[in-house]
């Protein structure tokens, strides 16, 4: 039924719910497992004077580097403890739903697992949502766990 499952996760609690799930999942199917991690690109704004400031790309690059690759080692070391081969895919400057989503087409997917936050109302409005971006344009099913 699934032979290749994408794993999204963003190293929050909630969506270490969503990681484990779908290290379960894939274990009980001998699934095969990508476990992707999205950052944002950076928000430009013109200083005071004008001027951007080209440092600032460095900084929050390195870090969210970093940052990545702490997300995506836990979530890798949740695999192995089950027995599971994971590979880790991190894309950085994206926008997170159209990543995971291309993700899953170009790694041949059969099934995306994410976590949602459960936003409502005016929080998810004002937020946005990955998970139902993910779910209304995706070509492949997604489970959502909450």
């Amino acid at each position: 039924m699934y032979q290749h499952i994408l794993i999204s996760t963003d190293g929050s609690d909630v969506a270490q719910k969503g990681v484990d799930q779908g290290l379960a999942l894939a274990k009980a199917l001998g699934a095969k497992v990508t476990i992707i991690t999205v950052t944002d690109r950076l928000p430009i704004y013109g200083g005071l004077d004008g001027g951007l400031n080209v440092f600032a790309y460095a900084d929050y690059a390195g870090a969210q580097k970093e940052a990545a690759d702490k997300i995506l080692a836990v979530a890798k070391t949740a695999a192995g403890r089950m027995g599971i081969e994971a590979e880790t895919v991190y894309l950085e400057d994206a926008h997170a739903a159209e990543a995971i989503i291309e993700t899953a087409k170009t790694h041949d997917c059969t099934i995306i697992v994410m976590s949602s936050h459960g936003r409502r109302g005016l929080g998810r409005l004002l937020l946005g949502s990955v998970t139902s971006e993910v779910l209304n344009h995706s070509s492949v099913p997604v489970l959502v766990v909450r």
